[in-house]
């Protein structure tokens, strides 16, 4: 789950890392009122939106006046920002950060993160910061600090003064540093995030240590334990048709491709998008509807997957364990009358009671083609999407 950077930023300095001063605005007035509260003539506004390299998009804006702060709130309210991270999509921006503008000596990157292959936190910095790390990484990898952090032991002072020389940091500076950079780790560490970076952290002309910008991503899996991050959540910043597969008990990504999955088990999940690929298609989405898929569970699964207007045939396939292919083909029937499916459905189902539910099936009248092995049926609903495409 993502946070906004303001989100972050409060965080952040509840674990004793320096923000300036700012406000959140949701409306013009609002970012002018907060830029009124403000001390100084030059303020920050900036989109908030879950995604980096706003600025290339012209979600950030220097102000140095209360009437450029209303114009560029103007400019920024309820426009799409369009960047490498968001897709052509975009994202929608519905509120504003109104920060004091900062005289910065000096830009670093700092990071946090699990790194899943060591099994431990890696802390990476660049005395080079205020730049995407990724393009660093590929033109000046030797300006990137990696270390890593052992969780049982957590970040040791050595550590994070490493870190800090590593960066550039002066000596009289450094206890500041330590500070920051070990606030940051346990930030990181205590809140369950997977991600928690600042680009850039700057240097003050008056030697301050300042996060100026903020990012952090937290594990979906902890928030049950962590209530006040959950109620962070921004909704309009995510795929409405995830929200709707959350609230359901569903695992759904949305993909670029026009044949729509049904699939319980999230190892046979990617087995049939690798399929599909294969067989010359584009899976639609991701959709696990997991063990215990009923048939109100399953007709919720195909509204999801039908919500896409891209989807130009669809396809189930389901391995039955705990659950029951009768029940599942139960669901799919009912699903298909309900809903008066009108594109093309393949259905392919092995495992518990599998005869019974191609029996249900085959004597439902519907027009659903059948598949017994999954090579199979990613072949038929790819030729059936191919045929959809041809009467187009």
């Amino acid at each position: 789950m993502n946070i906004h950077e303001y989100q972050a930023k409060e965080i952040l300095a509840e674990y004793g890392v320096k923000i300036v001063e700012g406000g959140l605005a949701y409306t013009v007035e609002e970012a002018v009122q907060r830029a009124r509260e403000i001390e100084g003539n030059v303020w920050v506004v900036k989109a908030q939106i879950h995604s980096g390299a706003r600025g290339k998009a012209g979600g950030i804006k220097v102000c140095k006046t209360h009437a450029e702060v209303e114009q560029a709130a103007e400019a920024l309210l309820g426009k799409k920002l369009v960047t490498h991270q968001t897709g052509p999509a975009g994202k929608v921006c519905t509120r504003l950060y109104v920060e004091a503008g900062t005289q910065i000596a000096k830009e670093i990157y700092l990071s946090f993160m699990i790194d899943r292959t060591s099994e431990r936190v890696i802390m990476i910095g660049s005395a080079q910061g205020g730049m995407e790390i990724e393009k660093l990484a590929v033109t000046n990898p030797e300006a990137i600090i990696k270390i890593y952090v052992e969780p049982a032991v957590g970040l040791q002072d050595f550590q994070a003064r490493k870190m800090a020389f590593a960066l550039g940091i002066d000596a009289a500076q450094l206890n500041h540093a330590v500070k920051t950079i070990k606030g940051c780790y346990r930030a990181l560490r205590d809140l369950d995030a997977n991600i928690l970076e600042i680009n850039p952290l700057v240097v003050t002309a008056n030697n301050d240590i300042i996060a100026l910008d903020a990012k952090m991503e937290f594990d979906e899996n902890a928030l049950f334990r962590r209530h006040k991050i959950a109620e962070l959540r921004d909704n309009t910043q995510v795929d409405h048709r995830e929200v709707a597969a959350a609230e359901a008990g569903l695992s759904y990504v949305g993909l670029d491709g026009d044949i729509g999955c049904m699939i319980n088990g999230a190892g046979l999940a990617m087995a049939t998008m690798d399929m599909i690929k294969l067989a010359g298609g584009e899976p639609a989405n991701f959709l696990d509807v997991g063990g215990g898929a009923s048939a109100e569970r399953t007709e919720k699964a195909f509204r999801l997957v039908l919500a896409d207007a891209n989807v130009k045939a669809m396809l189930v396939n389901i391995f039955a364990g705990i659950n029951r292919c009768d029940w599942i083909a139960e669901g799919v029937v009912q699903a298909v009358r309900n809903i008066n499916m009108k594109i093309p459905l393949v259905v392919r189902l092995s495992g518990t009671n599998v005869e019974e539910g191609r029996r249900i099936i085959a004597n439902s009248g519907l027009p659903i083609i059948t598949a017994e092995t999954l090579a199979e049926a990613a072949e038929k609903v790819v030729r059936a999407r191919n045929e959809v495409a041809a009467k187009a």
